[in-house]
This record gives structure tokens, sequence and C-alpha cells, in this order.
């Protein structure tokens, strides 16, 4: 009698019972496949290092188009020298502005942009950068006396990249924009790390200023979990309002996210950080038609690490400074030319070259044909 085994079942003969179960259990894993395998709307090309400098770690580097038609990256970095660890990230770094001719660089340091200034304006980061109504929106996030429960967004604006930024209209002195909400029936009132890594877009005449908490997802979670929701304005330079419902589902954890929209969708960039479509050193693409609902259904695997770009070979010698040898890939910032999304840059901890920390890398990004 001919017997085999299937995810743990064993089967003897080819009864119609046996072969029955076998049938539907082979249709569930071609399924499962095909779910997997479902392609995402942009297609990614490696083109290699964006931004790397010696003695610092380069983290978020963020992308717009200048008056002068030259690319210029909003980066936030900190100084290698001052701790042996990654943790100058919430204690002293600063917005540092490069340039290139080419989105695909050479860059080069212009001047530091927001400099750390310590006590309640602490250690800005993460920035991300926006032409939106003929301005410049610089949104990044800040902290008090390097406590990240404290971690609050500020909104800058200008008319140009000569750095003289301004508060928002609609914000405090300083800048902050969005703070932790105090609304029990928000989405983030539970947050245990203030607000964070804002992500801004107008789509349908509104305003929408995407940002992260992590926090407990219902009344009697045990556990908090990564997760994004939006404030909302009419106007570009605020006030920003809260809405009260989280946008992406607490069963698919997400990290540093970036909103663009495109047509009549809205689209988010992620890291995948609970590994839900691979490694969680890979990136998610995510998909909406209004911009307050993500479905998991339509949540897709967009990128890999960099490791599956450069080969694993390329990284064996370098150092890991945050994450593992194969180079987790974050921070995904998206330069859009002609109202289309163009190159991708994302920040990893690895890196290849002496004396260097943590650098960014840049990808074409193309939209797949339909």
């Amino acid at each position: 009698m001919l017997k085999f085994l299937v995810e743990g079942v064993l089967f003897s003969g080819f009864g119609k019972k046996a072969m029955k179960i076998l049938w539907l259990m082979l249709l569930g894993c071609v399924l499962s496949v095909r779910c997997l395998a479902q392609p995402c709307d942009f297609q990614f090309e490696y083109v290699g290092r964006a931004v790397q400098t010696k003695g610092m770690h380069v983290w978020g580097s963020s992308p717009v188009i200048g008056p002068d038609g030259k690319v210029h990256l909003y980066v936030a970095r900190w100084s290698m020298t001052t701790r042996n660890d990654f943790n100058g990230w919430y204690r002293e770094c600063e917005i540092a502005h490069y340039v290139g001719d080419k989105p695909e660089g050479p860059f080069e340091f212009v001047r530091v942009a927001v400099p750390d200034q310590d006590g309640k304006f602490n250690s800005p980061h993460n920035p991300s950068i926006k032409k939106i109504d003929g301005k410049y929106v610089l949104c990044f996030i800040v902290n008090e006396n390097d406590d990240l429960t404290t971690q609050r967004i500020v909104m800058y604006v200008a008319d140009d990249l000569s750095d003289n930024w301004k508060p928002a209209a609609g914000a405090e002195s300083d800048g902050t924009i969005v703070r932790n909400s105090t609304e029990p029936t928000d989405w983030n009132y539970t947050a245990r790390l203030g607000v964070s890594n804002p992500s801004l877009i107008k789509h349908n005449g509104k305003y929408l200023l995407y940002v992260k908490s992590v926090v407990f997802p219902w009344a009697n979670s045990k556990k908090r979990k990564y997760m994004y929701g939006v404030t909302v304005s009419d106007t570009l330079e605020g006030p920003y309002k809260n809405h009260p419902k989280y946008v992406t589902p607490a069963t698919m954890p997400l990290e540093d996210a970036y909103a663009f929209s495109l047509g009549d969708s809205v689209y988010m960039l992620s890291r995948d950080f609970g590994a839900s479509k691979g490694s969680s050193g890979g990136g998610l693409l995510w998909k909406s038609k209004n911009g307050f609902h993500f479905d998991k259904k339509d949540v897709t695997r967009a990128y890999e690490d960099l490791a599956h770009y450069v080969g694993e070979e390329s990284l064996r010698h370098g150092t890991a400074y945050r994450g593992k040898l194969d180079g987790h890939l974050e921070r995904a910032q998206v330069l859009a030319i002609d109202g289309q999304p163009a190159y991708l840059y994302l920040a990893t901890g690895v890196n290849t070259t002496p004396g260097h920390g943590s650098c960014s890398h840049v990808f074409r990004m193309k939209k797949r044909d339909d």
C-alpha cells in the first residue's frame, strides 16, 4: 500500500476521502502562493548609495526638486563618536541639507538645516519634505530631553530651499503641529512613544498628515501594536485635527510609512515591521481609495533587503550598526518627477566603507503597466 505525507497528515492508498482532502490542501497551497505573489503596483531598480558621511550615521533621506532644478535631500544624521550604540538618533540628531545634479547623486553637503537644540526641542529626526501648493513643507519629529514618550511632530514651511524655515501658521510657536492625542476616544490615546514619523499629502482637496503611534488597538489588548493614523486639515499649514480611527490594521504592524497620491488612490510605502509578507528587512506597498482605510488584502510586498540587490557577499565584510548584515531597508522617501513617483530613497544600518556609519541608498521607481 502506498503511503504519503502532506502537511503532517499521513495518507494511505488512493481512497476517495484521502484524495479529496489532498486536493483541497493542494488547492489551498496554490492559492496561498498566488496571494503572496500578488504583484506590486511599482517596480524598483537598485541604483546605488545615495548619502554617506565619514564619522556620521546617516538615516532617512527625503528628496525634493528645488527651484534650481537640482535634487535636494533632507537627511537625518548624527555623530558616530559620541556613543557606541545607535541611540544618537533620539539624543543628538540634526537634519542636514544635501544637493545633487541628478536623483542618482552624487550628493554634496550644503548646511545643517535644523540643528539639535537639546531640551524641549531635542534631536530633530525623520525628515519628510514635500512641495505642496507652491510651498516647501518640512515635517519631522523632536522629543524633550531624550525622552521618547514625548515625541511630537513639527511642520516648517518656506518659499525656497535656503533653509530660512518658519513654523506653519497653524502650529505652535516652535512649529509643533501634532502632539499625542488627549481624547480617550482617539485611536492613539494609549500611545506609549508619543506621535512620530509624519508623511504629508494633499488628496481630494484635503491635507492628510499620516502619523505613527505604538498603541493598544482594542480595549482588552495586552500588547501594543505599531500602527498608523491620520490628521486632517482644510489648509496646508493647519491646524490639523486627529481622525479618531486608525487607518492600518493591527494585525499588520508597520514602520516608517511614506504616503503619496497617484490618480484616485493613496499609497503608502513602509517597512514590513511584522514580517507579514516576507522578512522584516523589506517593505510593503499599501493602497487606499480614500486615504482613511488601508485594507490588508490590498497590501503587497514592495522591495527586499539590501542583500537581495547587491548580494550577500558584497556585504559580508561590512559593519551592521543597526539590524543584520542583510541590510534592513527603512525610512522610505519618494522623489516625484512631473507628478509621477520616480525614485525611492531608503536607509540601512549596514555600511562597507570604513569610518562611515549607516547610510542611504537610491532606487529607480516605475509604475507597472496595468
